[in-house]
């Protein structure tokens, strides 16, 4: 059955002056779980160090706030729509400019998750994801945004989307197969559903899914509903329940704010173990 919970109802552990996280996704929460997932907050001018192991991949998300990262030599400014892929072995340091909110995620020993894992060949990378293609769902009003791709980060390790609910929409229900996932949420509320048990989600839920566990969701209220979603490993089969249509993404030649995006991928279908063009 899924794992559920709220950020809130999580203890706040002490990470440095001004710094603090609590620990969602733990082997003690989920076993065998193959994410490792912390919300961290830090205070103004609060400093975190990072270090990746040599065998591991890390990324980070800032959900509100904004800071300065530096590693490689440069400093890079982050506010609340940049995600950063940290690579086997980064060094980094992270200073809030302003109250800031984070996610970090950790994949311990990512190369059994890619078979064409090479640590020499990936660097660190930012990704606005506002800057981002959106596709728009053949089915329904939903829209995505890729996050983690092998074309952003390079590795196949690991896949993630941010998807966009306007109120009272539903997904299809489905599973997938050869991966588990985890979906957090930013902002909006509705019901999840696991096997067909209904789950009320808000912003700040994170639900885990593990292989096979059928699910689908159904926004409610008069607010958006936005979640970002992570698989491990990036490639696995989506099956679709009886019925149910297979959800075909369509380019929209736009990013979130109606601009021209930062690339442009082409349509495809859910139903492939790895999208094209992505």
């Amino acid at each position: 059955m899924a794992v559920t919970f709220n950020e809130d109802d999580v203890e706040r552990e002490p990470l440095a002056d001004g710094a603090a996280r609590r620990r969602l996704l733990t082997e003690a929460r989920v076993a065998g779980t193959k994410i490792l997932l912390d919300r961290v907050d830090l205070a103004p001018g609060a400093s975190l160090a990072i270090g990746v192991a040599s065998t591991d991949l890390a990324w980070l998300q800032i959900l509100d706030g904004g800071a300065s990262l530096n590693a490689d030599d440069r400093t890079i400014a982050l506010g609340a729509s940049h995600i950063v892929f940290l690579p086997p072995g980064a060094r980094a340091s992270l200073t809030a400019t302003a109250e800031t909110a984070l996610l970090y995620a950790q994949v311990p020993h990512a190369g059994r998750f890619d078979r064409d894992f090479d640590p020499a060949a990936l660097s660190l990378r930012v990704v606005d994801w506002k800057r981002e293609p959106v596709l728009d769902s053949q089915y329904d009003a939903r829209k995505r945004v890729y996050v983690v791709t092998p074309k952003l980060f390079g590795t196949r390790a690991v896949k993630g989307e941010i998807i966009l609910y306007p109120p009272d929409t539903e997904g299809a229900n489905h599973h997938h197969e050869g991966a588990e996932h985890f979906m957090y949420v930013l902002r909006g509320s509705g019901t999840a559903y696991a096997n067909e048990s209904p789950i009320p989600v808000r912003k700040g839920d994170l639900i885990y899914y593990g292989d096979r566990e059928r699910h689908y969701l159904h926004s409610e209220g008069a607010e958006e509903m936005a979640f970002v979603e992570f698989f491990v490993p990036g490639e696995y089969k989506t099956v679709w329940a009886e019925g149910a249509p297979v959800c075909t993404w369509n380019p929209t030649g736009r990013d979130l704010e109606g601009r021209t995006p930062a690339r442009q991928i082409r349509g495809h279908s859910s139903a492939a173990a790895v999208p094209a063009d992505v």
